[in-house]
């Protein structure tokens, strides 16, 4: 609704009283204007009323003021419909659009159109729904598509397309994602086929580490202590993914990856570390053989550095958390362990993926070594030593929080892998 309200003027083209313009458009675009008695006359002639001379018009008064720009085509019909309505003829429609809408209004052609079909009975200024071409994707190519992919779950769109020649790659491609849902995915590398056993038995333990952590809560994983061994070469390849990098179609030429393998050179290191940080960092010698003697060695390094960095966590009690090799699981280590008091939780077979060394910490420090060469052991120790000294608390936290989320899935999934 629009107001328009008008002082007297005896020199110039205004309502005595006012002017009162009501528009209302709806879906069969009827426009209606009420106005009272003026003073001059106007040449448009749009209005009728009871007074003895021509009003002035909404067209008029838009005249006075600045051009219309971009009006809303289903706008510009509806005026064309009330104007033809008051038996204007088309020629002088267009006269009056472009004075109030500028030049990019409608042309004459088009608005003698809209006036025939006004005048044939159309009350709809919208565009009417156009059936446009038939869609070629039905509920039985569908069907037939997705047996096909049943049937070979490594089928590829150029397959189908041979399969389906009628049919556009681009189309199948559409049909198989957004009308089927598919999404092609990369089966990851595992340590082993599980057997029902193996299931069992890290069902097993997500069943324990879970029902622990219910009953505790922080306080249970405040006790773990996890730790493992890893190879730390010389020479460690960058990964696919950290050799991309931004590239403009101005750039001189995409890059390039060489093929690279592990240098001969490297160093074992064994890593202890809770949830606030690392704990023991012990390279192994060269031309030494680890074996249950030397982990126990190493145990009673990470007894003396508990000691030294977690005080008070000795008499609280310790839960070790490591991979059953057989050097963890030998009789000496065991009655090793017995003495200190420690607890061992039981961590089941060919589980890297419950294991927080493997699933976290070495994964971060092989992509910060991605890429970077050593010249000898002592730089090699030196870069890794730092790395775990400078690596966040909060990373530490975090990968012994993961246990909890990766034992539940692991559970959930019947004891099967867990991916992330």
């Amino acid at each position: 609704m629009v107001d328009l309200t008008l002082q007297r003027n005896s020199t110039s083209i205004v309502p005595s009283a006012y002017l009162h313009t009501h528009i209302k458009t709806d879906s069969n675009a009827t426009i209606a204007f009420r106005s009272t008695g003026f003073v001059n006359m106007c040449s448009h002639n749009v209005v009728s009323t009871g007074c003895n001379k021509s009003p002035l018009c909404i067209l008029c008064y838009f005249k006075m003021n600045d051009v219309i720009d971009n009006p809303a085509d289903f706008e510009v019909r509806s005026v064309i419909r009330f104007l033809n309505a008051r038996h204007l003829k088309p020629a002088e429609i267009y006269r009056q659009l472009k004075e109030v809408y500028g030049d990019t209004v409608m042309n004459e052609r088009n608005v003698r159109k809209w006036c025939e079909m006004f005048n044939i009975g159309r009350t709809n200024v919208h565009d009417e729904t156009r059936p446009g071409r038939p869609s070629l994707i039905t509920e039985d190519l569908k069907t037939k598509v997705n047996d096909r992919i049943l049937q070979d779950r490594r089928t590829s769109l150029d397959k189908l397309h041979i399969a389906f020649p009628d049919i556009s790659r681009s189309l199948l491609g559409e049909i198989v994602s957004q009308h089927l849902g598919y999404h092609k995915i990369y089966a990851p590398w595992v340590p082993r086929q599980l057997s029902d056993q193996h299931k069992t038995q890290r069902m097993a333990s997500a069943l324990t580490f879970l029902m622990r952590y219910h009953t505790d809560g922080d306080a249970f994983l405040d006790q773990i202590v996890t730790g493992d061994e890893t190879w730390v070469s010389y020479n460690t390849p960058e990964t696919k993914r950290q050799s991309r990098q931004w590239h403009h179609p101005s750039s001189p030429k995409k890059p390039r990856k060489f093929k690279q393998t592990l240098s001969t050179q490297k160093v074992m290191a064994t890593v202890f570390w809770d949830r606030k940080g690392d704990l023991l960092l012990y390279f192994m010698p060269k031309g030494t053989t680890i074996n249950a003697n030397r982990y126990c060695e190493t145990l009673r390094k990470l007894q003396r550095a508990i000691q030294n960095k977690r005080r008070g966590m000795l008499s609280r009690g310790v839960v070790l958390l490591h991979d059953n090799a057989r050097l963890h699981t030998a009789a000496s280590t065991r009655e090793l362990l017995d003495q200190f008091g420690w607890e061992i939780f039981d961590h089941p077979p060919y589980s890297p993926d419950l294991a927080p060394s493997d699933f976290h910490l070495f994964t971060k420090l092989k992509d910060f070594l991605g890429g970077t060469r050593f010249g000898s052991d002592e730089e090699l120790k030196k870069t890794v030593n730092t790395w775990l000294n400078e690596l966040a608390a909060e990373e530490y936290n975090t990968g012994i929080l993961k246990l909890v989320n990766r034992y539940d899935k692991c559970l959930n999934v019947g004891g099967d892998y867990v991916e992330k």
